[in-house]
């Protein structure tokens, strides 16, 4: 549930119009994203990729690798305070026990907040497995919207009590 994944979101180069060729492209380039999770850090993750590609990059080739932007990793612990109390409202409005799902995500903000406010983070999912987030057709059923609302609404009434 929690694996560090690389993902290769787009590689232009080459020809790219109607038929066939047979040239060797004179540029080319990919677009990666990582997701890390806990000890692992960005800078030294982008250090040990870096050093990876250029081992393997053929003589005579020139290879130019940038890190536009890096996180630390996150894990929100799910016995703390705030989680219980989000649990507690959840459950009051969806009427159902809830069910902690890991779930990988690029918020940078949250492992900022425990890092220099000394805070846990709180995260509150509504959607469905089914509502195909960030991909095509992503929906999001409006009962749960409203839920999420009354949800959150009653989690910060059981935070103050």
């Amino acid at each position: 549930w929690a694996r560090p994944t690389l993902d290769v979101h787009g590689m232009p180069g080459g020809f790219t119009g109607a038929g066939a060729k047979t040239v060797i492209p004179a540029r080319a380039s990919a677009k990666i994203s990582m997701r890390l999770v806990p000890n692992q850090r960005p800078d030294e993750v982008f250090a040990l990729f870096s050093k990876y590609v250029n081992s393997i990059t053929p003589r005579g080739i020139q290879i130019s690798i940038r890190q536009l932007s890096g996180a630390d990793p996150m894990l929100i612990r799910t016995d703390n305070h705030y989680v219980q109390a989000a649990k507690a409202a959840m459950k009051e409005v969806f009427g159902r026990e809830t069910v902690f799902i890991r779930s990988g995500g690029s918020i940078p903000v949250v492992a900022d907040f425990e890092k220099h406010l000394h805070i846990p983070s709180v995260m509150m999912g509504f959607g469905l497995p089914d509502d195909n987030l960030h991909a095509p057709n992503e929906k999001f059923h409006i009962p749960n919207f409203y839920r999420g609302i009354e949800s959150i609404i009653r989690f910060f009434q059981l935070l103050s009590s």
